[in-house]
């Protein structure tokens, strides 16, 4: 194929999308597409939760004499012959929850934390005058690919919701200044895609307008610490974003053809496809072999297949230094001292300076720490780590330490941060295993496992426990590790949807989720059950629709969402469900033990 088309048809080139997002459908290459339909059947032996009275081995988490609660209940029973026997709560789904009588909340534990994922722009919307800048607008349709209002202010504003719901760290997308236009969405151009999920990033020294200002990211931050909630922050080191025809004229980097300026409108964002055209059909107009490219990234910085710039393999190809998804790949190896970007010299809102003697990588190390010496940021969620050299992990996670320190110098009077920050990496489709990643700056990687393995506890909570006990033996081994599970996400699938809407299976898989060795990851609406949204030609938009709290106004979503808070509330107390050595006790009911250090619990799930 040519470096640089010279035909231009409805259908797009591979050198089109290298640099201006034509191909831009799902987030990544790299992740699972969603399934045409639900996966289906996996309620049909939905076995049935005993409402009546169980008999509870306590093995060696109690002692005789020994007074325990039931924390869904609240009833109380003193230990005889190693056993209790209590009633489950009518609405606990066979569950009890025994923690001694008289427990504290215990320490924090990375490995016992729960994480609530959120994608701030379909969260909550705090500040309706923020909702339109850089010339963005709404499509007037669908809205599938563009911004929904969701903010630092509205997240704030929720805070109180994420503590009742037991959450101790909230990961919020990359809160960086996105890319100001938009790019063709899915397959077929069906949409206007902009940046609204944080992962097209243009400046990263600036929070984007969308999402609101330093003040507001300063106060979402302190009044998380304040709530005992830690902050964990995804970055991106693999790319930028895209190029848009809106850049291209407010930034004047790039060039259009000879002549095709007339076929736009005075605002280039603006351009709207004729009736036999799609989203792609605008990159036409741009003569991509133009000098004006080096006014972007610049050749030095990324690899783009643009001008003079190097054209990336594909990643499947070359992991680390191919094309993810046609997005500009950052040097982030290379030992080339280079300058600041001509476009963020020229940006006057940029808090990015030059450097001396910088490479690639020191920039992007600097502009994300910098984040963390402001804020007191608490850890990072590291998008598409396999896709960049595992020595620039380490570089980043040693300066984050340090610029944490330096926070905590300054802000000595706070309770949060952690002494410790915190790096989980996205590496598709690591399994539960201690991987070259932990030698790499990290402390946990996403466990891409749980989604599929849970349909079968939702089912009946008894069939996790060759899974639990799996886990339990490889996170506590002669070299312990951790892993963030989960059972939705922004690039997979979303539960409700496996769930196929059933409130039973979506209320249970709480239990699946929470009680899992090692950190839990709830997606925003998963104790909600929100559903799947608008998705066109790009399976993977529909996960990200705006959180349904109109479903909890109207008490629609209570009987799951009450389920899920009780259960997010003992897992808080205890850290040693999630860090503790696992240990069945029981097979009818199911009963098994969790024992971290001085914490401890058992927990039973009773069927018919």
């Amino acid at each position: 194929m040519n470096k640089h088309p010279k035909k231009f048809r409805l259908t797009v080139s591979l050198a089109t999308c290298l640099f201006l997002g034509a191909c831009a459908g799902s987030q990544y290459e790299t992740i699972a597409p969603l399934p045409d339909r639900p996966i289906n059947s996996i309620h049909n032996g939905l076995c049935t939760a005993t409402q009546s009275e169980m008999t509870v081995p306590v093995g060696d988490a109690f002692a005789d004499g020994d007074w325990v609660r039931d924390f869904y209940s609240g009833d109380k029973a003193r230990v005889e012959n190693g056993e209790v026997t209590l009633t489950p709560a009518p609405e606990a789904e066979g569950l009890i929850l025994l923690e001694a009588a008289d427990t504290d909340q215990k320490s924090f534990n990375w490995a016992g934390a729960t994480v609530y994922f959120t994608v701030t722009d379909r969260f909550a919307n705090g500040r309706t005058d923020n909702d339109w800048n850089y010339g963005r607008k709404p499509d007037g349709k669908d809205e599938i690919g563009t911004f929904h209002g969701g903010d630092f202010a509205g997240l704030t504003e929720k805070l109180d919701y994420l503590k009742e719901l037991g959450v101790n760290a909230v990961w919020i997308t990359p809160p960086f200044e996105q890319i100001h236009g938009w790019v063709g969405g899915g397959d077929r151009g069906d949409f206007q895609h902009y940046g609204y999920h944080g992962y097209y990033a243009l400046d990263f020294t600036q929070p984007d307008a969308n999402f609101g200002t330093r003040e507001e990211f300063r106060t979402l931050v302190e009044e998380a610490h304040a709530r005992g909630i830690r902050v964990v922050m995804d970055v991106v080191m693999n790319h930028p974003g895209y190029a848009t025809l809106q850049d291209m004229q407010t930034f004047s980097f790039g060039s259009l053809r000879d002549g095709f300026e007339k076929h736009l409108p005075e605002q280039w964002g603006d351009w709207q496809p004729e009736s036999w055209e799609n989203f792609h059909a605008y990159h036409a107009l741009i003569d991509y072999d133009h000098p004006n490219w080096s006014n972007w990234w610049g050749k030095d910085w990324v690899r783009a297949g643009i001008g003079d710039y190097d054209t990336p393999p594909n990643a499947s190809i070359d992991p680390v230094q191919g094309s993810l998804a046609f997005l500009p790949d950052f040097k982030t190896g290379s030992s080339q001292k280079v300058n600041l970007p001509v476009f963020l010299q020229n940006k006057e809102s940029s808090l990015a300076r030059q450097l001396e003697d910088a490479t690639v990588r020191d920039y992007l190390v600097t502009w994300l720490t910098g984040w963390v010496r402001e804020f007191g940021v608490d850890g990072f969620r590291v998008d598409t780590a396999k896709h960049v050299e595992p020595e620039a992990w380490q570089e980043l996670k040693t300066e984050a330490q340090k610029a944490l320190d330096t926070y905590r110098s300054n802000n000595s009077g706070q309770p949060l941060p952690a002494e410790d920050f915190w790096m989980v990496a996205e590496v598709f489709p690591h399994t539960v295993t201690r991987s070259s990643y932990f030698d790499a700056g990290f402390d946990a990687v996403i466990n891409f496992d749980l989604q599929e393995e849970a349909h079968a506890g939702a089912t009946c909570l008894s069939a996790m426990e060759p899974i639990y006990s799996d886990y339990s033996d490889k996170l506590n081994g002669e070299t312990p590790f951790n892993v963030m599970s989960y059972i939705s996400s922004h690039d997979t699938q979303l539960f409700s949807r496996i769930a196929d809407n059933d409130p039973v299976m979506q209320k249970r898989v709480a239990s699946a989720l929470l009680f899992t060795p090692g950190t839990s990851q709830i997606f925003y609406g998963d104790e909600t059950g929100r559903q799947f949204g608008p998705t066109g030609s790009d399976g993977h938009q529909g996960t990200r629709s705006d959180m349904n709290w109109a479903d909890i106004e109207s008490g629609k979503a209570e009987p799951v969402l009450s389920h899920w808070k009780k259960l997010g509330q003992f897992r808080a107390r205890h850290p040693a469900i999630g860090a503790g050595e696992h240990k069945r006790l029981g097979t009818k009911p199911y009963v098994f033990s969790r024992i971290h250090g001085d914490d401890r619990v058992v927990i039973a799930f009773g069927k018919e």
